[in-house]
């Protein structure tokens, strides 16, 4: 095995890991919040993990592949974005939070906007 096969395993393992876990963490969380989270962190470090598995198995035939690059790039920028829009939503729309949950961040944030559209 070669030190580009090894690397390569390495971040195979690792972005099927996060991957894996970022699936059970959306089943078995609780609330909306919690499960984009982990759809939001943990996935998006694993698909960059399996990308970069990709770029790096390629590098020894001298095959740059910029469009992997490219999609690292996007799927770092537009995921976690994404989860933030997607639990931002869900609280303005009133889902509740999970009974356990000790703070709430945006209760102070959007109280003014809760007011407004009681009137």
């Amino acid at each position: 095995m070669t030190t580009i096969e090894i690397v390569t395993s390495f971040f195979l393992i690792v972005g099927a890991f996060f991957t894996f876990l970022s699936a059970i963490g959306v089943l078995r969380l609780k609330d909306v919040y919690s499960r984009m989270h982990a759809a939001g962190k943990s996935s998006t470090f694993g698909m960059i993990s399996l990308m970069i598995a990709a770029f790096i198995y390629f590098i020894p035939e001298g095959i740059i592949n910029v469009k992997i690059l490219l999609a690292i790039l996007f799927v770092f920028l537009t995921a976690p974005l994404g989860a933030l829009m997607i639990n931002r939503s869900a609280y303005r729309t009133g889902v509740p939070l999970e009974e356990n949950t000790q703070q709430d961040d945006l209760k102070e944030m959007y109280k003014d906007e809760k007011r407004e559209s009681s009137d």
